[in-house]
């Protein structure tokens, strides 16, 4: 199985770890064995990699999923990543429409849709994209993504149930104080977690790591729907 594929698997609940910004942290999480890294090419992040400074991620080819993250950007900026190979993913995580992913529909590249969620109606036009899979996080208008705060998870679970064939990815104030109660209660085919796993923006903690993967082993199973905790230990 790809790493791409591993990630995706709805069979497991994988671990993203996202707004990698130094090949040593890449480094790092590969030999901890995380399922995939996001990098931020969005330049109003604060964890912000240009794209010309990317291209050590061509290495980490077929060692992990390299999920490039974009914020309403023009569309040939990551079909010139993805088709360079520094990329295996493409993550929309801005206001895009269905008419916006459709370059990458027909170009037959994979990617991801983001929505910010405050009840299920704010992804409900997910099934449009055509998407590998969809992330939901924290509704906060005018920032995406990065703002770690916790949405109803109760959300996640009524999508998961509207789109049983879609990959959802979880993400939102997501650390080790409440990664193993986000995956037993949502049963996402990924966690997605930037400032739960790091010392600060862009600089990751592998101790915090560590920690979010001993919650994703796999004796984590399936318990009793719980409401999903408020607060995180930031």
């Amino acid at each position: 199985m790809t790493p791409l594929a591993r990630f995706l698997d709805p069979a497991n609940v994988s671990l993203k770890i996202c707004g990698i910004i130094r090949e040593d942290d890449a480094t790092d999480l590969v030999a901890l064995g995380v399922d995939a890294l996001g990098v931020n090419f969005w330049p109003g992040s604060k964890r912000y990699l240009a794209p010309e400074e990317a291209g050590w991620l061509a290495g980490f080819a077929g060692r992990i999923a390299r999920v490039g993250v974009f914020v309403n950007a023009p569309s040939a900026l990551p079909l010139r990543l993805y088709r360079d190979g520094l990329i295996d993913l493409i993550q929309l995580h801005g206001d895009e429409t269905p008419e916006d992913a459709a370059a990458f529909r027909d170009a037959g590249v994979p990617f991801i849709k983001a929505f910010g969620v405050r009840t299920a109606d704010d992804s409900e036009r997910a099934g449009d994209y055509g998407a590998a899979a969809v992330l939901l996080d924290a509704h906060a208008p005018g920032v995406y993504g990065g703002t770690g705060k916790v949405f109803d998870w109760a959300v996640a679970v009524d999508f998961k149930r509207n789109h049983p064939d879609l990959p959802l990815i979880l993400a939102g104030g997501i650390v080790p104080k409440n990664a193993a109660d986000a995956a037993k209660f949502v049963r996402p085919a990924a966690l997605d977690i930037a400032s739960g796993a790091e010392h600060s923006p862009g600089v990751k903690d592998m101790e915090k790591v560590r920690r979010l993967i001993g919650c994703l082993k796999p004796d984590t199973a399936p318990t009793s729907p719980m409401p999903p905790p408020m607060n995180n230990d930031h």
